[in-house]
């Protein structure tokens, strides 16, 4: 059996995930080889960025299981695997901790108005400027899985109102006032103060933050995306902005990605632009590696599959009877 490994692995990750399951042979094949060394897989762990034949690999019917190394998982959910038997694990929430912390610093930079002040500051401008509050704000956030409620527990700090919709509206934790079903965003972007997307990218997300979706928001309201580009409709987010419907947007994800150096966001004084980097993280490969070697030993023992996606044309696993989450068992690994 082949495990083949496509993310920034070190000698010793190799060294751990050899270890979880001796009778393999681990390949480590990067961006650079990945393309090929596909078709040698019957246990692919990674995140291709390069094009691959899915389409093939699936056809050749070797590859077994795919475990990625990211939470979105556009990346690989072509419709040949998600038709296909190919199992399918993603790592979402492993980097919750990360995006939920980015994603304060960027609302907390707005609305203190810091990109202004560090302007102020290259000028020698010693000049006080409007500045809002991040507490008793109402914060609606858009999707609830292991990011949107990571952020929810942080932002519950500030004494904020908290609302959330997700596809499947369980768990609530006692701080969130309200988790409404998709069927409830009007309502939630209506009553939100900062409006935070947590969504997986697929066919019933993209393009979801559009013009009319943007128009229910308050003039007054911040736009938040620490998910994927395409959720937002750019040229709609620019007109908002430009005619004063929305009082600002921060994000880390563009559409296109980079953003064009002569895309509008880039000089429009109230936006806050960095370059994807929410889920950075000193220790990002060695959880990959705890959470790829966890997997591995259920899937030698029988166990059930953390971060499992039962459904794959959703994009991320279902909380709820029967899944094991990263969230919920990382606690517990050593």
């Amino acid at each position: 059996m082949n495990i083949v490994l496509c993310y920034p692995a070190s000698p010793q990750h190799i060294r751990q995930i050899q270890a979880t399951m001796p009778e393999a042979t681990v390949i480590d094949a990067g961006q650079e080889r990945i393309a090929q060394a596909m078709f040698e897989a019957d246990i692919f762990c990674g995140h291709a960025k390069v094009p691959v034949d899915w389409d093939g690999v699936v056809r050749q019917g070797r590859l077994r299981w795919i475990q990625s190394s990211a939470a979105g998982m556009d990346h690989c959910l072509v419709p040949s695997v998600i038709e296909s038997d190919v199992i399918v694990t993603s790592a979402s929430g492993l980097l919750a901790d990360q995006v939920a912390e980015h994603t304060v610093a960027l609302i907390t930079a707005w609305c203190r108005s810091l990109p202004a002040f560090f302007r102020a500051q290259q000028r020698k401008d010693f000049t006080r400027l409007p500045t809002r509050d991040v507490h008793r704000s109402t914060v609606g956030i858009v999707g609830f899985g292991g990011v949107g409620r990571r952020l929810a527990r942080l932002l519950s700090v500030f004494r904020t109102r908290i609302l959330a919709v997700d596809m499947f509206p369980i768990d609530k934790p006692d701080y969130v006032e309200t988790l409404w079903p998709p069927e409830r965003l009007d309502t939630l972007l209506g009553e939100s103060d900062i409006v935070v997307l947590a969504l997986p990218l697929n066919g019933m997300t993209r393009g979801i933050l559009n013009a009319r979706a943007l128009a229910r928001m308050k003039r007054d309201a911040l736009l938040v995306n620490v998910a994927r580009g395409p959720l937002v409709v750019t040229d709609d987010l620019i007109e908002a902005l430009r005619k004063g419907d929305l009082a600002g947007a921060v994000m880390d994800v563009t559409d296109p990605e980079p953003l064009p150096p002569d895309n509008p966001l880039w000089d429009m004084p109230n936006v806050i632009i960095t370059p994807h980097v929410g889920g950075q993280s000193k220790t990002r490969q060695d959880d990959v590696t705890r959470l790829v070697c966890e997997n591995l030993r259920r899937w030698r023992q029988g166990l059930p599959l953390i971060n499992y996606l039962a459904d794959k044309k959703l994009g991320f696993p279902i909380r709820g009877p029967g899944s094991v989450l990263w969230t919920d068992v990382v606690e517990t690994l050593t």
